[in-house]
């Protein structure tokens, strides 16, 4: 109640020369949206703590807490960003949301030439590279089906793993 909050669209962060992209949903109400920075502030355990501890156990991340903007947390090889890029209501967006976010996520997209893998948290984020993959030309018949775990190897796309959103 005491914070003042960002309240603005979210843009990703991390590395700009990142070879792994995590595509997250969007922006917590009294996480990103408190503090400006996605997956950062939702509270000690939150999805951001809980990614953040998996990014650094594994190089990717400076520190293993993502609780406040100014904590100092430099993403090594690693760039996250959402699909949506401000807080849904009930964290469930609607379509013309994510439609309306789609430009500014290929935009990010463009400046980051050396993505070779894509980590899409959750359905949402999954069906929605899918949607960027296809304005860029690559149509998969059948379409990938989200699971958690599962592993989709395009030619001469980044590897995209589905997981569950944290």
């Amino acid at each position: 109640r005491d914070d003042s909050y960002w309240g603005r669209p979210v843009p990703g962060f991390g590395d700009p020369n990142a070879r792994v992209l995590v595509l997250g949903l969007a922006p917590a109400a009294h996480g990103a949206n408190r503090t400006g920075r996605v997956f950062t502030g939702d509270g000690g355990g939150g999805s951001g703590d809980f990614l953040m501890t998996a990014m650094h156990r594994n190089g990717f991340a400076s520190i293993p807490t993502s609780r406040s903007i100014d904590a100092g947390l430099p993403l090594h090889n690693a760039f996250i960003t959402a699909a949506v890029r401000c807080a849904p209501p009930d964290n469930k967006p609607e379509p013309d949301e994510i439609a309306a976010c789609l430009p500014h996520l290929e935009a990010e997209l463009a400046l980051l030439p050396n993505i070779r893998v894509v980590v899409a948290l959750g359905k949402i984020a999954f069906d929605v590279w899918w949607k960027v993959m296809s304005q860029q030309g690559l149509v998969l018949r059948p379409r990938p089906v989200f699971a958690h775990g599962a592993v989709c190897k395009p030619a001469g796309r980044p590897v995209v793993i589905a997981s569950y959103h944290p």
